[in-house]
């Protein structure tokens, strides 16, 4: 039994090499790992500032049940993911179909079978799950606080809350960017920071 749990668990490792060896090669061909890293940083940006409109414009209506809250920024979010993840795919596809054809007569060959079209078309498919994923995520990352409603004495407390999570995950954000950017982590930090408070000031004398 033992021997034959070894065995399976072998096996999944190797499994699991295997498929990372050839994403590795995937990446060395279609250079997917630096262009996620611009969809990541990017739309994870536009799902929190989005978010941050969303918040601005229920609270100023004045809005207190958490529910609609939940609900305005949970169909907006899903709204960017569909529109990020389908507009990257097409996108990424036509691009890299129209570069993989003209590499193809040039050299006279058919490379859709060859390994370069299945790198093209595996960074399609990982660009658009990044496209739409990141700022789904960002958007939930900032609404979590009304999924706690029952731990808040007063709506606008969750307005803040939410806000403060908007903010502070801009924040992280622009420090991750520093960091692949290798530049200073805080002014990078400051400069993501910054436009979720003009977009709050602005948000909120358009409200007012």
């Amino acid at each position: 039994m033992q021997k034959n749990h070894k065995e399976k668990k072998e096996r999944n490792n190797q499994k699991l090499q295997l498929l990372k060896e050839k994403v590795n090669q995937y990446d060395d061909i279609a250079k997917i790992g630096e262009i996620t890293r611009r969809s990541f940083g990017n739309n994870a940006f536009d799902g929190i500032l989005t978010m941050i409109g969303v918040l601005i414009g229920s609270m100023s209506s004045g809005i207190r049940d958490p529910r609609v809250v939940i609900t305005t920024g949970l169909t907006t979010s899903i709204a960017i993911m569909i529109s990020g993840a389908w507009g990257a795919y097409l996108t990424e596809t036509s691009e890299r179909k129209k570069s993989l054809n003209e590499l193809g007569r040039s050299t006279l060959t058919d490379l859709n079978g060859s390994r370069i079209g299945r790198a093209s078309r595996f960074a399609a498919v990982a660009v658009s799950l990044v496209d739409g994923l990141s700022p789904f995520l960002g958007a939930i990352v900032v609404l979590i606080p009304f999924f706690f409603s029952a731990y808040f004495a007063d709506v606008f407390i969750m307005y803040y809350t939410a806000l403060g999570a908007a903010l502070l995950a801009l924040f992280a954000l622009g420090v991750w960017l520093g960091h692949v950017a290798e530049e200073n982590l805080y002014i990078y930090g400051l400069k993501t920071l910054l436009a979720g408070v003009v977009s709050i000031l602005i948000g909120s004398l358009l409200g007012n």
